[in-house]
Parts: structure tokens; sequence; C-alpha cells
């Protein structure tokens, strides 16, 4: 078992591609598409953001993790997580964030108490409380103590990505195109 990070352009096209389609399922309308396009076009481009595999034994994938630094380059938060099938490894997701936990200031949002609980068991320990009923954890690392410490994760306007879609058709059917091919070619190993 090994954390990855995705490097080579293709690769982690791929993999973005594959964890968005993950995260967010098949009745989720545009916004697979404009996490995709946001994240390469602003967050990879400002590299912000990185891309993250917990591979097995055979080396094959068995978790992704979208990882977006904070605004100060202090930290970085979980914005995408997702378990991919694996018979090899149970609970891969929450070993990705623990190997994670160990190595960086680690952020990650949870939505409600199973998430929560879902984390802790990942060894997130300490927890904020955010707006919205949102519980914020951080890991071992992470260098803030309350949520005045704590700097916003850098991040894209989807609503601003889709508009751009609908004003430039090429724009749309590029990153159409590149969505589903990485789709296509998901590596089998990493």
């Amino acid at each position: 078992m090994r954390v990855v990070h995705i490097k080579n352009p293709e690769q982690r096209d791929a993999c973005l591609a594959r964890l968005c389609a993950e995260a967010f399922g098949q009745d989720a309308g545009l916004t697979p598409l404009a996490t995709f396009a946001g994240t390469l076009g602003v967050l990879v481009k400002q590299e912000a953001a990185r891309v993250l595999a917990l591979v097995d034994d055979q080396s094959r994938p068995v978790a992704l993790a979208l990882l977006v630094l904070d605004e100060v380059g202090s930290s970085m938060t979980v914005m995408l997580l997702a378990d991919l099938d694996s018979d090899s490894v149970a609970r891969p997701a929450e070993r990705l964030v623990a190997e994670l936990a160990l190595k960086a200031p680690l952020r990650i949002d949870a939505v409600g108490p199973e998430q929560e609980a879902r984390f802790r068991e990942a060894g997130i320990t300490r927890w904020l409380d955010g707006k919205a009923g949102v519980r914020i954890g951080l890991g071992p690392k992470h260098p803030a103590t309350s949520l005045e410490d704590l700097p916003r994760a850098l991040s894209f306007d989807e609503a601003s990505v889709i508009q751009s879609f609908k004003r430039d058709r090429a724009l749309f059917d590029d990153y159409k195109a590149r969505f589903i091919r990485g789709l296509e070619s998901f590596p089998a190993t990493l």
C-alpha cells in the first residue's frame, strides 16, 4: 500500500475524470465536467491542486483524492475523495486520508455525523464547527488551532465554468473530450 502523487498529465487527467465521476455520480449533470475543467484550468495551472491515489500491492489504484492548497500555502484540503472497486483493500478512501494526514497539514470537511465518524477512524481527531453544520477536521500536522486561524482553500467558481461552456462551444467540446478520454484511459496501475 502506498500513496502516489499523479504528475503525468495524461494519468492526472484520467484519474481526475474518474474521481469527478465517482464523487458526483451519474445524475450530477454538468457538475463533474465543470469540476474537472475548473480544477485543470484554474487550480492545476496555479499548481494549487494535486491528484493522489492509494495503490495496492500490485500498484492498482483503490482510492483517489483531490487536494487543494489554501490561500497562504500552509495546508491542503481534501476537495474530492472516492473509493474505487477493490477486493484487496478494506475502506480504501479512509486509508488514503489516514496516510495523507500523517504526511501533510490536512483539512477535510464532513457533512453529517457519519462522515465525521468515518474520518475520525482515519485519524482526523481535531474538529471545528464550520458554517451550515459542516464540521472541519484537521490532521495532526495542520497548523490551525481555531476557525480564525483557518485559511480558505483555493477554489474556482463552478457557475462561471458552466457559463464559459455556454459561451464557448469549442471549450466545452475540448473539456468534454478530455473527460471522456480520461475515463476511457483510466490506468490499471500507477
